[in-house]
């Protein structure tokens, strides 16, 4: 069973997802902390309200000195919206999902609408989000899982990024459960760097 850490700069739509899994046991986790790089966040009350410690911290030193206070394997961005660099004993272990099937609609600038937008301009008919191990650059870590989702020509943006997230709901928790399967260094090892 995986500890996680679970970063966070919002709503916390991500955390009350892996909550509701651990309960009803679709995911072989337990959240240790919930930090926040905004403060006063609903994510922050509602990890609160979970009975998770909860945190602001301003930047990565902050963040870090936090999770150093805690047993955790694993970090998880959960709608967290800057380059996080982790401590050393975190590097590999920080897992992020993104909005679209990496290598498409992703890098520095391309998060939440901004990528939905942008698919719909392309024209896409097909999209999905990106479970991935996080590095020092933006989306660009080994891939955990991608799950696809279809887009009809008259979907929206706003259309798109619901069709996104109700995927998204299903692939973190999957990935996190396959990496407590299947060990950290699976991942990193199967990419050809």
């Amino acid at each position: 069973m995986l500890k996680i850490a679970v970063l966070l700069s919002g709503s916390g739509r991500t955390l009350d997802n892996f909550h509701e899994r651990i309960i009803d046991g679709r995911l072989q986790a337990k959240i240790e902390v919930v930090v926040s790089n905004v403060e006063g966040v609903l994510g922050l009350a509602k990890a609160e309200g979970y009975g998770y410690p909860a945190f602001y911290g301003s930047d990565n030193g902050k963040i870090n000195d936090i999770l150093a206070q805690f047993d955790v394997d694993i970090v998880c961005l959960a709608g967290y919206l800057k380059l996080y660099t982790p401590p050393q004993n975190l590097q590999r272990r920080v897992v992020n999902i993104h909005p679209s099937l990496i290598p498409s609609f992703c890098g520095d600038g391309y998060f939440g609408h901004h990528v939905h937008s942008s698919v719909k301009k392309r024209g896409c008919t097909v999209t999905g989000c990106t479970v991935h191990f996080a590095n020092e650059s933006y989306d660009e870590g080994p891939i955990i899982l991608q799950r696809a989702v279809d887009i009809d020509y008259d979907d929206d943006i706003d259309a798109i990024a619901a069709k996104v997230f109700s995927i998204e709901c299903i692939a973190f928790p999957e990935a996190l459960n396959r990496v407590d399967d299947k060990g950290i260094d699976f991942f990193w090892d199967r990419v050809i760097a």
